[in-house]
Formats: C-alpha cells, sequence, structure tokens
C-alpha cells in the first residue's frame, strides 16, 4: 500500500493566448464512476472537515472526445451540464468557444456515482490537453468549483484505485489524498441503482449541510479509527470481513446523521435499503449508499458468490421495476486521456 498526496495547488491558475495554439487533432477522455464509502470526521474541531474513503469503479463510464468546430456544440447524453461546464471553463481561461464536445457515454446524473465531478475533470481535462495548457487534476477542479467536500473523485480520476482524502482546512484549495492504495480486482463489485429515486444534490444539498446539528467529535474519532486500524489495514492483507466492517461503521454513524436529509432513513431508496438489508441478513461482509445515493453496493469475495446472490436478488424482487443490478470490479488505472489523428 503507498501512501501520497497529490500536489498542492498554485494560488491561481493564469493562462493566456501567447503560444496557445490547439493541437488541431481530437482528444478523447475516459474516466469512470466512484463509490463514495463515507465521511469519517463531519464534526470539524481539529480544523479539518469531512474527510472521506471511497474507490473507483470499471464501470458506469464517461467518455467524451473534443474537436474543432465553427462554435461551442455540444450532444449526447448530459449535453446540458456538460456545456455549462465547458462554457464557464473557456471563458474563465480566455480560451475560444470553438469546439465540438460529443459525450459517448455519461455516468447516470444523481446517482451517487460523482456523475458531475467525472464530467467536468474530462472537459476540463480535455480542453486542457487539446489546448496544451497542462493543467493538473486538482486546478481543473478549483476552475470547475468540483471537490468542495470530498476528494474521492479528484483522486479516482487521477489515480484510480481506493482514495482516502483529509478534508477540507480553511486554506484548502481541494480536500488533499493522504492514503491510495489498488483494490484487489477479483472482489466483484454490485451496484444497486433505483430508477425511481435521485440523491440529494445541488441546493438541497448545500442546504442539508448548513441545517444538520453538529456532529458529535466522538463519533469521528471511531470513525477516523476504523479507517486507519481497519479499513486500510484490512485492505493490504485482502481481509474483506474486518474491511467491510470499518465501511459499515461509516455507513451506519453517517446514515443515520445524514437522515433528516434522506426522508428520515439510513437510505435514500427504500427499496435499496431492502435489498441491502437481505444481503446483510445473507453474511454480506462490505455493503451500504454511495454518497447520497441512491445507488447501493456489495463487495464480494469472489465470483462464484456474488453471481449466487445476484441470482437471488432478481428472484425475489422480480416485480420491482426501478430496481436494476449491475456487476462490476475496482479500476485501479488512473482515467485515460489520449489524442485521436
Amino acid at each position: 500500500m503507498s501512501l501520497q498526496g497529490l500536489m498542492l495547488m498554485t494560488e491561481s491558475v493564469v493562462v493566456t493566448m501567447d503560444g496557445v495554439n490547439a493541437i488541431g487533432n481530437r482528444v478523447a477522455v475516459t474516466t469512470s464512476a466512484r463509490l463514495h464509502m463515507g465521511f469519517f470526521d463531519l464534526n470539524g474541531a481539529l480544523g479539518r472537515r469531512f474527510g472521506s474513503i471511497g474507490l473507483s469503479l470499471k464501470t458506469p463510464q464517461t467518455e467524451i472526445e473534443i474537436s474543432s468546430a465553427a462554435n461551442l456544440t455540444v450532444v449526447g447524453e448530459g449535453a446540458s451540464r456538460a456545456s455549462k461546464v465547458a462554457t464557464a471553463l473557456l471563458q474563465t481561461l480566455g480560451l475560444p468557444s470553438d469546439l465540438h464536445i460529443q459525450i459517448k457515454q455519461a455516468i447516470p446524473e444523481h446517482s451517487g456515482l460523482g456523475s458531475g465531478t467525472q464530467m467536468a475533470l474530462a472537459i476540463g481535462m480535455a480542453i486542457s490537453d487539446f489546448y496544451q495548457l497542462h493543467l493538473n487534476v486538482n486546478e481543473i477542479a478549483v476552475l470547475t468549483q468540483r471537490g468542495a467536500r470530498s476528494g474521492i473523485g479528484l483522486g479516482t480520476f487521477a489515480q484510480g484505485g481506493l482514495i482516502v482524502d483529509g478534508g477540507r482546512a480553511a486554506k484548502s484549495k481541494v480536500p488533499p489524498v493522504i492514503a491510495h492504495a489498488d483494490f484487489p480486482e477479483d472482489w466483484p463489485i454490485l451496484l444497486i441503482f433505483d430508477k425511481s429515486h435521485q440523491g440529494v444534490h445541488g441546493q438541497q444539498e448545500i442546504d442539508a449541510f448548513r441545517n444538520l446539528p453538529e456532529f458529535p467529535a466522538e463519533h469521528s474519532a471511531i470513525l477516523c479509527r476504523h479507517v486507519l486500524m481497519q479499513a486500510l489495514p484490512a485492505l493490504a492483507e485482502r481481509d474483506l470481513a474486518s474491511f467491510g466492517a470499518a465501511i459499515r461503521a461509516l455507513q451506519e454513524i453517517t446514515g443515520d446523521y445524514f437522515a433528516p436529509a434522506q426522508g428520515g432513513a439510513r437510505y435514500t431508496s427504500k427499496l435499496v435499503a431492502d435489498v441491502l438489508a437481505h444481503l446483510q441478513v445473507g453474511g454480506v461482509a462490505c455493503l451500504g449508499q454511495s454518497s447520497w445515493g441512491p445507488t447501493g453496493f456489495a463487495i464480494f469475495e469472489n465470483q462464484s458468490q456474488a453471481e449466487k446472490y445476484l441470482k437471488q436478488l432478481n428472484a425475489i424482487f422480480a416485480d420491482h421495476s426501478g430496481l436494476s443490478f449491475v456487476l462490476t470490479y475496482a479500476n485501479n488505472a488512473a482515467s485515460l486521456v489520449r489524442k485521436i489523428n
């Protein structure tokens, strides 16, 4: 396991058109969803607040391609959101809006899988590469106003694997990544989707953090211990049961804290909650809700175990058309940025 931090941000990013030339080729960026498994210090009395642990996934993915055009055009799933990001970024950097952005696939929005951050970073990295600006992930995050509370999506974009971020201090540009480790790629990960729900987002999310009561310091102490002395060592030793116990502690304590903003329940979706309850009774060690949900997850030790539970779930919840299940795996690679001639 390696411990490493991302480089600190420069105070500002200044780009002029002198010497900045579009390369004339197309640029494609592929990035993947992430699980946000929980915050571990929502109290902040030590000077840093939030702090979180999460994991990069192989699927679903966001894939975009940019090329020259007469003016800014954006097509594909999530085009409206992507257009706003691109327009603001190009204006901030003083760049011409003569780009075509094609969204070939996109992580589902407001599902708890980091769609907004991954789209913003993909667009930012594509523009940076297209105009040879050499911006790093943290700089793009600041320019696109991502990473306000969690650095998981920034870390997974830059490195893949399991990420722990150190939360935000008063002067933090973005939450620093303080630990990174490869995650076993032979541990299947079940994603539980509920198409009838969306996770808390936008102004609703801002209001939730503003209105929730102070998080008990003793709870933060417990959760920090679970991350440092249980989750990370367990991962190093491939001990899914102990890793899962740490994640369940995060899920239970923070989920109950966020319940007033989630309809009074630990999990946003009643259907996803029912699936997770069935899996927990069945002995599944690692499970929970990603971010604000509604997407749930469960992690298994091998393929046969995952397929056994998936078969059960498809039978038990066959009458619930909003539910769907996808088996995926951890992604231990950085996002892919490539030029296309």
